[in-house]
């Protein structure tokens, strides 16, 4: 297996420059069940760590792909953003990576939203499970 599909990948793009050239999202799986069966859990999200959110931020709304099966629905949630750099476990739920042979890799995609729900910014975050 490359190296490059072990490692932890964040790529950043914003729709405003201006307003968001720095925003960043990192996460961790967490305590989730192992799985690898082809059958997700339903589990909390993982802690998500922001950087860079960008002013005007409400509300940002997460979206997980997995890049291997872009089709199958894992899910996401939105989660209020006052300002911190986390998002705890806990904020919404989803459908687990499970890929059922081998691993897949995952891919976190963060949108930060204005009180409109006017998309300010996005960054995303993939790794490797399991």
């Amino acid at each position: 297996m490359r190296l490059a599909t072990l490692i932890a990948v964040i790529v950043m793009s914003t729709s405003s420059p201006a307003s968001a050239a720095n925003f960043e999202l990192a996460f961790d799986w967490g305590d989730i069940p192992l799985c690898t069966s082809g059958d997700p859990n339903i589990v909390p999200n993982p802690e998500f760590r922001l950087a860079g959110v960008p002013d005007g931020t409400a509300t940002i709304r997460f979206q997980m792909v997995d890049l291997d099966v872009p089709s199958y629905p894992h899910g996401g949630g939105e989660a209020p953003w006052t300002g911190e750099a986390t998002i705890a476990p806990g904020a919404f739920e989803y459908r687990s990576p499970c890929p059922p042979a081998g691993s897949h890799t995952y891919e976190w995609t963060a949108t930060a939203l204005d009180a409109d729900g006017n998309e300010l910014a996005t960054a995303r975050a993939a790794r490797v499970y399991p």
